[in-house]
């Protein structure tokens, strides 16, 4: 059974920054992409970054193209999400998906509807 664990969420004023992990466990963690995704209030879940199996190859949503980044460290079971430069639009859930299979291109990683796992997700708060 895959579980994702995601920590890391809080309250920060714009400008500032927050890392967030996410451990994972369940099965082998560096044979499979994993991404983060978010929901705000009354919006859809949308797709922020992913990265693949070796950490090679980095997707970004363009929203948060230069001030996000996404990392793992397979030896740990964990990836990041690293979040510079927030802003009040970044408040929401933040969720770790991965999916039940080898796929790592964009297009498979960026569909919410495509992910086969999910964290229960934490809470970013960005003031304003």
């Amino acid at each position: 059974q895959v579980q994702l664990v995601e920590s890391g969420g809080g309250l920060v004023q714009a400008g500032g920054s927050l890392r967030l992990s996410c451990a994972a466990s369940g099965r082998t963690f560096s044979s499979y992409a994993m991404a983060w995704f978010r929901q705000a209030p009354g919006k859809e879940r949308e797709f922020v970054a992913a990265i693949s199996r070796s950490g090679s190859s980095t997707y970004y949503a363009d929203s948060v193209k230069g001030r996000f980044t996404i990392s793992r460290d397979n030896a740990k079971n964990t990836v990041y999400l690293q979040m510079n430069s927030l802003k009040p639009e970044d408040t929401a859930v933040y969720y770790c998906a991965t999916r039940g299979d080898f796929s790592s291109s964009y297009y498979s990683l960026s569909r919410a509807a495509g992910m086969d796992y999910w964290g229960k997700g934490t809470l970013v708060t960005v003031s304003s």
